[in-house]
């Protein structure tokens, strides 16, 4: 599910001449650093920079059809003689890259283009698209075999994109209403993230849910194709009449009942659509609306909370033990938002809810992962008890079982949408 990932602005376009003199436009005057109206868009379909495999010291590559490949700045293209269906292998060395048999000098990004869409696997998945390998900065070690490690990064239009995203967010058998709002709502996180990656960014999105699950063409459903072609260029947007302009529009599994605010969660400035929300049993057939109690030695707490602190930066880096847990501060729906830890020398180190979640669950083992940061702590002398644990992920913006609900009952994505997004609304950004 998508986290927070704030950084400066950037806006990027599809290839076409009125979108690159649009991008030099908006560069120059600076009219990039809030976020776009849809009509910024004007037209084209904008493309995204899929973070897929990181730090690779090798992949496979298998072309059903010859691809080309160019090396960055280079003008042109040049043909790359793969047998059709073969899988070889791709390793960078400080000489170039090495494509099976064929070397391709010069250690600088490289990019592949697919001669037909989908033609090309890496690791045996398939992506619409074209794939850059990028060598990574300043690599800290090279492999025993000389290579060097490089990030793997699809680019890949938004609409592609998200059909490889939807069917990914979404359980298969939720209706398509629901499928139709996640689209437009994946849509406008996409977009939002892709252009604030700043300047210096190499990709844009993960492919996990540090961003969006994406699974390119292996992703896909029938159903997720339906949904993103009827809702094509469709996002949702907040602001006055004629000056609306789109957000970070977060969306999580469960919200549980109650969610919080994008401010409170991840200390986004305040808007209404992001507020906190109660929605009471309307997700309730989701598995994750009640868990059970998980419990965690307060030796291991603060072991984790040290840890997390450290990796952070924070004041819970000096956190050596844990005498009690207590919410310390709930949000206008009743769910905490913020969380106090205190030692045996009686020191306080207080957390965001997801901050508190994120470090109890350090290194914990999958099963005993805290699912949200909606939970009473409970005393248990040795141990602290997370009870009374409802829905799953951060609860900002769109719950998708409060979706599927609504679609149940008879909802539209536009319905679905703009009731996770209370004051925002649905417009056609190209």
């Amino acid at each position: 599910m998508p986290r927070p990932d704030p950084s400066p602005a950037r806006r990027r376009w599809s290839n076409g001449l009125a979108g690159l003199l649009l991008l030099a436009i908006g560069l120059t005057s600076g009219c990039n650093a809030t976020p776009l109206r849809p009509a910024d868009f004007s037209g084209h379909t904008p493309i995204v920079r899929v973070l897929i495999l990181p730090n690779r010291s090798q992949v496979t590559v298998t072309a059903d059809v010859p691809p080309t490949a160019k090396l960055l700045g280079d003008i042109e293209t040049r043909h790359v003689d793969l047998s059709p269906g073969v899988p070889v292998k791709l390793t960078l060395t400080a000489r170039g890259w090495m494509l099976g048999s064929a070397t391709i000098k010069r250690p600088t990004e490289l990019t592949l283009l697919p001669a037909v869409e989908g033609s090309v696997r890496i690791d045996g998945h398939a992506y619409r698209g074209r794939f850059r390998f990028v060598p990574r900065p300043s690599p800290s070690a090279v492999s025993a075999g000389g290579s060097l490690p490089f990030d793997v990064v699809n680019d890949v239009d938004v609409e592609n994109y998200l059909r490889g995203v939807v069917a990914g967010e979404m359980p298969p058998d939720f209706a398509l209403a629901a499928y139709e709002a996640q689209a437009v709502v994946a849509r406008t996180y996409a977009l939002y993230v892709a252009n604030t990656a700043g300047p210096a960014a190499r990709y844009d999105l993960f492919a996990d849910e540090r961003s969006q699950m994406y699974g390119g063409l292996s992703g896909e459903s029938a159903k997720a194709l339906q949904a993103v072609d009827a809702t094509a260029g469709l996002v949702v947007a907040y602001g006055k009449p004629d000056h609306e302009r789109i957000f970070k529009a977060y969306y999580s599994s469960c919200c549980g009942g109650r969610g919080q605010s994008a401010t409170d969660a991840f200390g986004d400035p305040p808007i209404p659509p992001l507020a906190a929300q109660a929605c009471g049993s309307m997700c309730a057939a989701s598995p994750s609306y009640n868990w059970p109690p998980i419990v965690v030695s307060k030796a291991e707490l603060a072991r984790r909370i040290h840890h997390w602190g450290q990796v952070h930066n924070r004041p819970a880096r000096d956190l050596t033990t844990v005498r009690r847990v207590e919410v310390s501060a709930v949000n206008s729906v009743g769910r905490p938002v913020r969380f106090t830890i205190t030692d045996a020398n009686g020191r306080r180190f207080t957390l965001t809810g997801e901050e508190f979640r994120s470090a109890v669950n350090t290194d914990a083992p999958p099963k005993l992962r805290l699912p949200s940061s909606l939970f009473r702590p409970d005393d248990r002398g040795d141990s602290v008890a997370f009870d009374d644990g409802h829905g799953r992920g951060h609860g900002v913006g769109m719950c998708q079982y409060c979706a599927q609900a609504r679609a149940e009952r008879g909802a539209d994505y536009k319905q679905i949408v703009t009731a996770a997004f209370p004051a925002a609304v649905i417009l056609r950004a190209y």
